[in-house]
């Protein structure tokens, strides 16, 4: 039951009912709400400094994933990043050095790819940021691993014409030598057999009984393989492709036919005395890009560091030439 309040009016002498006036309701009413939001404000204000709404803890959450899988993530960037200067470096010092080519300069690896800044702490970015990080990364690892596999696609040529070029060089003995005695003359200038003065000797001379079987000494094309008016005889040219190309002159008889393929120690003819030549013997030249070099220095398949020395001596030596 509501009380009602009374007062003594002096002037009616009389106790007369209270009546609050509207101006004070009003009064109270705002001062009431002005109160109640305020302490409504300091209760939600403590709320969100110390507890998480539902959503909040789902974000929260979400986050704390968010940074542990970058993290992971980020690790796995860098162990992909170390691998591939790893096979950047051995394709630039190894691979290629072994083949003599030029390394790959870093910029053709770079080449339209963006650069970007560096990523900021994790702590500040947003869900969007981590994302996008991690996918410009891994786009700029696969864009290298592109590029090192083209690079890889060029040392596998150089390796099919690194192995084509070993076939293609002259490197045994035209004639069989195990005795290491059948060199009769070297390269330079020698004794001329005929004018007895001092000429310019293209090659070397394998002293040999007729007959002997003569040797191609690396894989090649026969461009020659007919009588030479002007001293070599019965003779034959390979081309071996690269520059290389080889001449064996005074033949007996000739086996090897002009456009044929020989392959390295198959046998292209015999030894003899035919042309320019006072004995049985191999006359043999190995030409470089159209100029003769001698061939003593190419004799490394099948001889010994010894026997190798052995040779060198007899080459050097400046006596008389069979041709």
């Amino acid at each position: 039951m509501k009380k009602v309040r009374f007062y003594f009016d002096s002037n009616t002498l009389r106790y007369e009912k209270f009546e609050t006036p509207f101006r004070v309701k009003l009064l109270r009413f705002f001062g009431f709400m002005a109160l109640s939001i305020v302490i409504a404000s300091i209760i939600v204000f403590i709320s969100f400094q110390y507890l998480d709404s539902p959503k909040e803890k789902l974000l929260r959450n979400e986050n704390e994933d968010l940074k542990e899988n970058y993290a992971i993530l980020e690790k796995r960037v860098e162990e992909l990043r170390g691998q591939m200067t790893e096979l950047e470096t051995r394709d630039n010092e190894v691979y290629r050095a072994i083949f003599e080519s030029s390394p790959i300069p870093d910029s053709s690896r770079q080449k339209k790819m963006e650069d970007k800044k560096e990523v900021q702490l994790v702590q500040s970015m947003s869900k969007n940021d981590l994302v996008q990080s991690i996918q410009t990364q891994l786009n700029r690892l696969s864009l290298l691993a592109a590029y090192q596999n083209i690079s890889y696609n060029d040392i596998n040529e150089m390796l099919k014409n690194k192995q084509k070029l070993l076939a293609a060089i002259p490197a045994i003995q035209p004639v069989s030598n195990k005795s290491l005695t059948r060199i009769a003359s070297g390269f330079g200038t020698r004794i001329d057999p005929v004018y007895k003065v001092a000429k310019f000797h293209a090659g070397l001379d394998f002293a040999a009984p007729q007959g002997t079987p003569i040797y191609a000494t690396a894989d090649g094309r026969v461009t020659q393989a007919d009588f030479n008016a002007g001293g070599y005889g019965n003779h034959v040219v390979i081309d071996h492709g690269f520059g290389y190309e080889t001449l064996y002159g005074h033949m007996y008889k000739i086996k090897a036919k002009v456009g044929a393929y020989v392959k390295r120690g198959e046998v292209i003819g015999y030894v003899g005395s035919t042309g320019k030549s006072t004995g049985p013997h191999c006359h043999y030249e190995v030409h470089k890009n159209g100029q003769p070099i001698d061939p003593v220095y190419f004799f490394y398949n099948d001889l010994t560091p010894e026997q190798y020395d052995r040779i060198l001596k007899q080459a050097a030596a400046g006596n008389q030439s069979l041709d």
